[in-house]
């Protein structure tokens, strides 16, 4: 565990302890809990590169507190939710998560936005004993934890992570396909890193060769030279490890130098704004994902219902970053629920710990974590842009 941030001096709050199998101890806060509310802290880039991810997360953390609210809380409290703007820049998300911590006094750590801004800012959380819940990421570091560190054992993740999902969609395109030079282009950070690690296990679990891997800088928006050394390359399969402009860009480019390749994209790349802005440019991509994407004009029932309620709310059409967003904070009291009217720092993480699944709206694989397990699935599927939007092409699918 880092301590860069050590010198910030944090105010740790009221903590109580609980004990580990190793006889290891994790201090857990209760700061952040009253009689009449709870107090739950994020942090996300509503300004930055992946806005376009950070607003409609915080939308659908609003509706689902205000939801969860008029149903009368959670055991008689209200969730008071705090957002703070990171930008996508882990410096801004230390000192949200710093602000979050001292002032707000929050009890948890709620669907914080980024691989990288998430890691930049963990340590400190897990020094005042807060939970990091169901980030939106979702590399390893995420949730892998060492029992020799008490203190990792705050962290839990409800996402598809990376490695799993690159590898199983991975594995299936190749054996459906029969792809001979499978390629990557990847974020150079934590995200795009897992996503190139899932690449690697499963190529040499099948026993294969990458013909070309190259990377690009968060942020970038040039994609010329990637594109041109994948084609040189003579790649016949490129997985994304990229976000939303970056897997239109990369598409673009390729279709600008003629070239006719299959695009097989990670679990980011995976949301409604994609096809809507890429448009020809990435009709065909492929790409891994944990559930498949409802639309307005097809969705039925409560999907039906939440899609004509989130328009309503927030004058935009849901997309696939707003339902996680909503279904983070929906997991977050499920949880709190079951960890009785007796609030504690130790029973939410008793609850969160016992096994209890969490089925949400969307017909998504239960959300279920153990003692040992801080992650909640790794069924994933494979989805391809059609005519415009997303379709399901192979659901089920394991490495």
């Amino acid at each position: 565990m880092s301590k860069s941030f050590s010198a910030f001096g944090l105010a740790v709050g009221a903590v109580v302890l609980t004990c580990l199998p190793a006889a290891a101890q994790t201090k857990v806060t209760n700061q952040g809990i009253s009689a009449t509310e709870i107090v739950v802290g994020t942090h996300q880039d509503l300004s930055g590169p992946i806005k376009g991810w950070g607003v409609p997360v915080a939308n659908g953390m609003k509706m689902a507190a205000e939801e969860i609210n008029a149903s009368g809380g959670i055991n008689g409290r209200k969730i008071r939710l705090v957002v703070e703007d990171s930008g996508y820049d882990p410096k801004k998300a230390v000192l949200a998560s710093q602000k979050l911590i001292e002032r707000d006094k929050i009890f948890a750590m709620v669907g914080p936005m980024g691989s990288p801004t998430v890691l930049a800012a963990q340590d400190i959380l897990f020094d005042a004993g807060v939970l990091q819940l169901f980030p939106l990421t979702a590399a390893e570091f995420t949730f892998k934890f060492d029992p020799a560190k008490p203190q990792e054992r705050l962290k839990f993740n409800n996402l598809l992570p990376y490695v799993e999902s690159t590898r199983a969609a991975l594995k299936y395109m190749m054996e459906w396909k029969g792809f001979k030079k499978p390629c990557i282009m990847h974020q150079d950070d934590e995200y795009g890193k897992n996503v190139l690690d899932g690449f690697n296990q499963q190529l040499t679990a099948m026993k294969a060769q990458p013909a070309s891997i190259t990377s690009y800088k968060r942020g970038a928006s040039d994609f010329s030279a990637q594109i041109a050394k994948m084609k040189s390359d003579g790649c016949d399969l490129v997985v994304l490890g990229t976000v939303l402009r970056e897997t239109i860009g990369a598409m673009s480019e390729a279709k600008k130098l003629g070239w006719d390749v299959t695009f097989l994209g990670a679990t980011p790349t995976n949301v409604m704004e994609v096809p809507a802005l890429g448009k020809e440019a990435v009709e065909g991509l492929y790409a891994a994902s944990g559930f498949e994407i409802p639309y307005e004009d097809t969705a039925k029932g409560k999907v039906k219902d939440w899609l004509v309620n989130y328009k309503k709310m927030f004058n935009a059409d849901a997309n696939t970053q707003a339902i996680i967003g909503y279904n983070a904070m929906m997991t977050f009291a499920f949880y709190a629920n079951k960890a009785g009217k007796d609030l504690t720092g130790q029973k939410m993480l008793d609850s969160l710990e016992s096994g209890e699944k969490f089925l949400d709206i969307f017909n998504s694989p239960p959300t279920k974590f153990s003692k040992t397990d801080h992650l909640a699935n790794t069924i994933t599927q494979v989805q391809q842009v059609k005519g415009g939007r997303w379709v399901l092409v192979k659901d089920n699918l394991m490495f």
